[in-house]
């Protein structure tokens, strides 16, 4: 399934009063779960086909805040955010699979301090059998790498900072 789709399909969920989504395409099989009013986006589970919640996947999460045995409602969980670091951050621009090389063992695409242009390969995310390469989108030198190596990335999670 692509990534165009599987945006469509949650974009119809968190817009429609649906609250679980099921598709199955092929060998891949995709399950959307609208979470309760607390948090507005939905969430996104994948398994491949013959793997299921009994093999360690994750359930959809429980409410973050339920009301309080008066009636009232208990307070909403308080997120802490980072602070965001000095310079240009580039964000994954997908669901994935972080990689820094082209194939295991192989060197780096970019280490801290290494200068990079716009342009330059950064690192490789594996998306549904996909590599896709992320490029900079700015020149300078990279001053952070704030993902591991084979770690699983989010949509928009920080990958690196250019200073």
């Amino acid at each position: 399934m692509d990534l165009r789709k599987l945006k469509t399909l949650i974009d119809l969920v968190a817009e429609s009063d649906i609250a679980e989504l099921e598709v199955t395409e092929g060998e891949s099989k995709v399950k959307i779960v609208k979470s309760c009013a607390v948090q507005q986006n939905p969430m996104v589970m994948y398994a491949p086909q013959g793997m299921g919640m009994q093999h360690g996947y994750p359930q959809a999460g429980a409410p973050a805040a339920a009301p309080a045995a008066n009636g009232a409602p208990a307070s909403a969980p308080v997120a802490v955010e980072a602070a965001e670091p000095a310079g240009h951050v580039v964000k994954s621009p997908m669901v994935g699979t972080f990689y820094r090389s082209s194939a295991p063992g192989a060197p780096a695409f970019v280490e801290v301090g290494a200068s990079v242009k716009a342009g330059d390969t950064l690192c490789i995310i594996e998306a549904m059998k996909l590599l896709n390469e992320i490029d900079a989108d700015v020149s300078g030198t990279i001053t952070k790498i704030l993902v591991e190596n084979g770690q699983p990335v989010e949509f928009g999670q920080p990958l690196f900072v250019i200073g």
